[in-house]
């Protein structure tokens, strides 16, 4: 399993992808993401969710944890309103590496 660092470029580094595949592949099956107030459960709720995003930058700043529970701080910057924002990436992953929780939060 990649350590934190390895882990969290290579999250932000699909995200910034403008198609889903390599960033969806990133998921467990049964995987769940709480963002701004919302819950996504399983790997077809994290697809819609991550459609109806808009395209952002991310500015990675900090990395702290271990390779299976770890949070990124990063600057987001988009078109959308508050940009750019500071934001906490909170990651639970499992023993094959793939995510099965994700934080977002301010």
């Amino acid at each position: 399993m990649q350590d934190a660092k390895e882990f969290t470029e290579e999250y932000f580094a699909a995200a910034a992808e403008p198609g889903q595949e390599r960033y969806l592949a990133l998921f467990a099956d049964a995987a769940v993401v709480h963002d701004d107030g919302h819950t996504h459960r399983g790997l077809a709720a994290v697809r819609r969710w991550r459609t109806g995003l808009p395209p952002v930058r991310h500015d990675l700043r900090e990395v702290t944890g271990t390779a299976a529970a770890c949070q990124a701080v990063a600057e987001v910057s988009g078109d959308f309103a508050g940009s750019p924002v500071v934001l906490r990436f909170l990651f639970e992953r499992d023993g094959r590496g793939k995510i099965v929780v994700l934080d977002i939060t301010v």
